[in-house]
């Protein structure tokens, strides 16, 4: 992806008010320093980037933004002596002047009409990041799949014996011995139970979706949550009246909003005045490569569930989509697992943003494109 936005920025580079135009169209921040080290165009997105107006940015040196002896620097020299183009992965650029938290990728190529000209292009971790995670949940899932249906095969018949002969010595057991079969019969349903849920996982079938208006979705599952596990609990809505229909299963939609809301609801306990905002918004831009499709899909829709609790632990917070991952007492930790299969099923992504202020859960997912944006969805 960044070999292929540089050549776009340096066939704009020179092409006056046409090849600023395509500059400012690019997501990613783009920079060009000249063979004094000084910044001699930009685009809006390095703009924001480095908190600078253009103006500014030419008035300076690179040097000038980033910490002394960044890699950066290097970076430029090496692509000047090879004459080609280099990437650096993982590259701390932050600085008090930027922002202190600056990890990037860097695409560096050099201008080929300007001797000693450099084109930079950095591409923020944050958004690899969530490629990866997202990876990770679709690997995860299709773990918890294997197993499920290992489980549902290999364990439940046997359990079912177990529990048919404590059944049995229970007639002639003495009360104190009954108590002990009757543990035994608790414990198998128990299980039992645990790989009924998970034999959802294990479910390969072709998801029947239609046009879903998420925004009814989400009033049905609040009215759920708001006369149950999330009594006594404010949630606030923040919607996108405009948002268009998504291409989903409204059952399993249903499914993910009350593991997150019920997820949510248990990290509030004992906060004060504890609040869930659920809101939606269109972020155009966003595409992802899924499996099975050549393209990228687009991904515009946003949907979060956002607490005030404590947050996740540190140490959970790269496995919190993993099976058997939580923290809850009596928990399975197949919940957000359960979330992470249902949403990469239907080509999106999911992810968690944590801190002492709270815990946010973000889905992006495919809006419909149908000829006909009101035919299936509910009123």
């Amino acid at each position: 992806m960044g070999g292929d936005t540089l050549t776009k920025a340096k066939n704009a580079i020179g092409n006056g008010i046409q090849g600023q135009a395509v500059l400012d169209s690019l997501p990613h921040p783009v920079i060009v320093v000249g063979e004094d080290d000084k910044i001699v165009g930009a685009n809006s997105a390095a703009e924001g980037f480095l908190h600078a107006s253009l103006s500014v940015l030419k008035r300076r040196e690179v040097s000038w933004f980033v910490p002394f002896g960044s890699p950066l620097l290097a970076l430029i020299a090496q692509v000047r002596e090879r004459g080609g183009p280099v990437n650096e992965y993982k590259v701390d650029i932050g600085s008090p002047r930027i922002g202190q938290e600056k990890l990037v990728d860097i695409h560096a190529s050099p201008l080929s009409d300007a001797p000693g000209g450099v084109v930079l292009l950095f591409q923020e971790r944050t958004m690899a990041e969530k490629l990866d995670k997202q990876l990770t949940s679709r690997g995860a899932a299709r773990t918890v799949t294997g197993l499920a249906a290992m489980l549902a095969h290999e364990i439940k018949n046997p359990l079912s014996g177990i529990r048919g002969a404590a059944q049995l010595l229970e007639q002639s057991a003495s009360e104190e011995d009954r108590q002990l079969t009757r543990l035994i019969t608790d414990e198998t349903d128990r299980i039992v139970k645990l790989v009924d849920r998970m034999e959802v996982f294990s479910d390969e079938r072709p998801i029947d979706r239609e046009p879903v208006n998420i925004h009814v979705v989400l009033d049905h599952v609040k009215r759920v949550a708001a006369s149950g596990f999330a009594a006594g609990v404010k949630i606030t809505e923040d919607y996108d009246p405009s948002l268009p229909p998504v291409f989903a299963n409204r059952d399993q939609l249903v499914q993910v909003f009350i593991n997150l809301i019920k997820n949510a609801s248990e990290a509030l306990n004992g906060v004060n005045k504890p609040e869930i905002v659920i809101s939606t918004a269109f972020r155009p831009g966003v595409r992802l490569s899924v499996p099975g499709v050549q393209e990228r899909v687009s991904l515009p829709l946003e949907f979060c569930v956002r607490d005030n609790g404590h947050g996740v632990p540190n140490d959970l917070k790269q496995h919190l989509f993993d099976p058997f991952i939580t923290t809850k007492t009596n928990g399975s930790g197949l919940g957000l697992a359960l979330v992470a299969k249902i949403v990469g099923d239907h080509g999106g992504v999911v992810e968690c943003e944590s801190g002492n202020s709270g815990t946010k859960f973000r889905i992006l997912m495919p809006a419909f494109t149908g000829p006909d944006l009101n035919s299936g969805i509910e009123d």
